[in-house]
């Protein structure tokens, strides 16, 4: 069995009530959780928030019926991990065991379906602990992302010997994009962290891993999911 999951906290310093916050033409959660009911390999749906809102909401569309998050898994300190942890085992009260825990960022909506299908092969195929959504890294700490010492002078964050005078030079990096992610519940159950197992990226391009954390990037993505919008009504 297949477990999609989204978790949709309320609160929101950055942009205030974002996860349901009206994006192109509905809130933004649904964006993710449509994903989820519709993808033909994800078995339930489960949605972990402490608003009663998007609780109702989500259940109303299908999801499970598991309850308010706990208060503290509910604070902006409160990491994925627990909130997975909790989701998980609610969840498997309902359902019984899980295969495969998948998780979506609701403020990350513009991954397509074929990511949720290549993300779960790529788990599949490769037996990892987790799958884990990334894109390279627009700025490279060997090369141009740099931090000042006690004085204030700026130095290169990871310096080589002989440094690296041109980004080809430099080592892969990727950004952990907060988009999609395939956990195996045991490891799920047992770690205390997601770092704790073999952890492997599945590569996403930067434009489809844009994540709302600022007004900016909320007027940022409901641009481009609007222009996406205007590009496939066209003939």
């Amino acid at each position: 069995m297949i477990l999609g999951h989204i978790g949709a906290r309320k609160g929101s310093k950055g942009v205030p009530g974002k996860n349901f916050r009206m994006i192109a033409g509905k809130p933004l959660i649904d964006w993710s959780l449509d994903q989820l009911f519709a993808h033909p390999l994800v078995d339930a749906v489960v949605v972990s928030t402490d608003d009663p809102e998007i609780y109702a909401h989500a259940i109303a569309k299908g999801a499970l019926e598991i309850g308010l998050r706990p208060a503290h898994l509910a604070t902006d300190m409160a990491g994925k991990w627990g909130v997975w942890q909790h989701a998980l085992q609610a969840a498997e009260e309902l359902t019984g065991p899980v295969n495969a825990f998948l998780d979506l960022d609701c403020t990350s909506p513009l991954r397509l379906p074929e990511d949720i299908t290549a993300a779960l092969e790529l788990y599949k195929i490769e037996h990892p602990d987790l799958v884990m959504s990334c894109c390279e890294a627009r700025k490279n700490p060997y090369f141009n992302l740099v931090e000042p010492d006690d004085t204030g002078a700026l130095h290169v964050s990871k310096p080589l010997p002989g440094g690296v005078v041109a980004r080809q030079q430099a080592p892969t990096v990727y950004e952990h994009a907060a988009s999609t992610y395939v956990v195996s519940p045991d490891y799920l159950r047992q770690s205390s962290s997601l770092w704790g197992g073999r952890v492997i990226p599945y590569l996403m391009p930067p434009e489809r891993c844009v994540d709302i954390d600022t007004p900016f990037d909320f007027r940022l993505v409901e641009f481009l999911m609007q222009d996406a919008q205007k590009q496939k009504a066209q003939p």
